[in-house]
């Protein structure tokens, strides 16, 4: 495991937003949705591609907070442009279980 400074983790952006779609990605390479998601006025609107489909249905995402990474560059993932990284923990089988905040909060925070 690589250590990084203060420093270092102060450049990762992550903030809370809340799922506003959730689609089908039938262009990905492995089972995904494409997400919408509001991080408030300072950050907006970002979408996403998000490997999440074997724990989640993509109807029970909406309105779902989440914390994701919005200082990435945009990534293009087949047919579509990646703005942000939701985060989550990988279990097995790509199993991915979102990070989510405890409690409801503003859209945008900053975690830290």
């Amino acid at each position: 495991m690589d250590l990084i400074n203060w420093q270092d983790f102060e450049k990762v952006e992550m903030r809370v937003g809340t799922i506003l779609e959730a689609n089908d990605f039938p262009g990905a390479r492995n089972p995904a949705y494409q997400l919408v998601i509001d991080f408030g006025p300072e950050i907006g609107i970002r979408k996403s591609s998000a490997q999440i489909t074997v724990l989640y249905a993509k109807e029970e995402l909406i309105g779902k907070q989440i914390i994701a990474v919005v200082n990435f560059p945009r990534k293009q993932i087949a047919t579509f442009m990646s703005e942000c990284l939701v985060l989550g923990a990988v279990g097995p089988n790509k199993s991915v279980t979102l990070l989510q905040p405890g409690l409801p909060v503003e859209n945008g925070l900053r975690v830290g």
